[in-house]
């Protein structure tokens, strides 16, 4: 079994990806979604999250030379301190936006210029906030080497942000992957897996749709 069918199975397994074709959440955005994820349920389940922290390590070893790992606050902290831990490598996160007291940080721990760094983040829909923590590491004088994820919806708007920053997205698992276990699990019922090709080829338009009843 692949990396990725083995942790979208994970996923599932814990609840920390939830699919519901037929009534679909609401996301913070506000569209509806028939895919719901909090990864952070990871924390809480020690097989998993060593499966993923080891996912993670070799993913890293295979970005070439590193320097350091950043993370993007708060979902891709525990995650990325846990690999700089494994990796003996120096750890920072990067904030949503600076500090409003103090020294008005955004990026926590230190960044030195030229270092080659990875930065993670728990999950990936349109990519813009860690690619705004990866440009907060550029101004910083870092290179951003890849970013590093548990999980993409593979979104078209996302390929197309990554590709225009210049910044490689290495996933543990994505959506495809997701799908094909809910089937073998029997999570999803006739017609579903349909649903959910609709729904990740235009997200915004299959919200209008459910919206207006269509």
């Amino acid at each position: 079994m692949t990396t990725a069918a083995a942790i979208a199975r994970d996923l599932l397994r814990i609840g920390a990806v939830a699919l519901r074709p037929d009534d679909p959440f609401t996301w913070a955005s506000g569209r509806l979604s028939p895919v719901y994820t909090d990864n952070r349920l990871i924390l809480s389940y020690p097989e998993v999250r060593t499966h993923v922290a080891a996912a993670f390590f070799r993913a890293l070893t295979e970005a070439g030379e590193v320097d350091a790992v950043s993370a993007t606050a708060t979902a891709g902290i525990p995650h990325g301190a846990l690999l700089a831990d494994r990796a003996r490598l120096p750890f920072s996160y990067v904030r949503g936006a600076a500090k409003g007291h103090g020294r008005q940080n955004r990026i926590e721990g230190r960044v030195e210029p030229g270092q080659q760094v990875v930065l993670v983040e728990d999950l990936v829909s349109t990519g813009g906030s860690v690619l705004s923590a990866a440009e907060a590491l550029r101004e910083a004088g870092a290179e951003v080497v890849a970013v590093l994820a548990v999980f993409t919806y593979g979104f078209p708007e996302a390929e197309r942000a990554f590709a225009e920053a210049g910044v490689p997205l290495v996933t543990l698992t994505h959506f495809e992957a997701l799908a094909d276990a809910a089937r073998e699990s029997g999570a999803l019922g006739a017609g579903a897996g349909d649903v959910l090709r609709d729904w990740r080829a235009d997200p915004a338009g299959w919200s209008e749709r459910v919206r207006e009843g269509g």
